[in-house]
């Protein structure tokens, strides 16, 4: 059994403004997960150790949104993936930690225990975390996530680009195609976007949390990043991706223009059981992997 985990929020997460804008806003708190010793070099390379190999994903980039590569593991153990890291330009993401390793779930599980005690009413469910490590100067590009969505992040220094929920960041066809995995999480993206951003820099301890479907991209700072991607639905965030996907339906059947759902509606309940019907009778495939494996990463990995 792993070691209970220590208080996530050091102060309690939520005062009384932060709890009425959480998950409607962009909220920003501290966190006390960054001190744990599997997020030093030597606490990640024994994690990478043991990690499923299938399970951790393996990207690397260039300077625009469609330079992404994905990659796979080869020979190499965990410490000099840790290095390669380091020196390349290499996105990791450990997929499904929670479910995969004991420590991560034990976090998972304090995560959001402390915060189900700190936000009346608050339903979590699907919780998932993964654990990103990342490159000095790695990006993410413009993108959106079906699930809300929390960034801790506990290692180096992190800028992220927070972009309303609302057009021009967002079109209502964009985060269609997203939600019903007909492409992948990128969206359109113009620089000029960027003067209606939220922009913040992160360090060690600090937390990130955003409205659901909000648009966003990540630039890493100048030394090895790590971070933990905690995902989850509520009853209110189910019913909205639900609504999104009847109204995919409805625009390519009816010609139907059911907008980005910004906020709870009574249409929702009508759209949430069509969206649940059309799952049994209209069952869609998984969206497969868009990136074929260009690259190993092995000993010696430059880049």
């Amino acid at each position: 059994m792993p070691a209970p985990c220590p208080r996530v929020f050091p102060s309690g997460p939520f005062d009384a403004k932060a709890r009425r804008a959480f998950g409607s806003a962009v909220t920003r708190h501290a966190h006390d997960l960054g001190g744990d010793k599997l997020f030093t070099d030597a606490g990640l390379a024994e994690l990478l150790d043991r990690y499923p190999r299938e399970d951790v994903g393996v990207y690397t980039m260039g300077e625009g949104p469609d330079s992404w590569r994905r990659g796979r593991l080869g020979d190499i153990s965990g410490a000099e993936l840790v290095q390669a890291v380091k020196a390349g330009n290499l996105w990791l993401n450990l997929r499904g930690s929670s479910a995969r390793d004991a420590r991560l779930g034990a976090m998972n599980r304090q995560i959001f225990s402390e915060l189900k005690r700190a936000l009346p009413g608050f339903m979590p469910f699907r919780t998932d975390l993964a654990l990103l490590i990342s490159s000095p100067g790695a990006r993410v590009s413009y993108h959106l996530d079906v699930p809300r969505v929390m960034l801790f992040h506990v290692r180096g220094r992190k800028r992220i680009f927070v972009y309303p929920r609302e057009a021009p960041f967002i079109a209502a066809r964009d985060l269609e195609r997203v939600v019903t995995e007909t492409t992948t999480e990128a969206i359109p993206y113009d620089r000029s976007y960027d003067a209606g951003a939220q922009v913040f820099d992160l360090a060690q301890g600090d937390m990130l949390s955003w409205p659901q479907n909000g648009p966003h991209r990540i630039e890493n700072g100048p030394d090895l990043n790590v971070s933990l991607s905690v995902e989850y639905m509520t009853p209110a965030a189910l019913m909205r991706a639900n609504a999104v996907l009847a109204n995919a339906w409805l625009r390519e059947r009816f010609g139907y223009e059911g907008g980005l759902e910004a906020r709870p509606a009574f249409s929702w309940l009508p759209k949430f059981a069509l969206a649940r019907w059309l799952r049994v009778i209209e069952p869609r495939q998984a969206r497969p992997e868009t990136l074929a494996q260009t690259f190993v990463v092995e000993r010696g990995f430059t880049g």
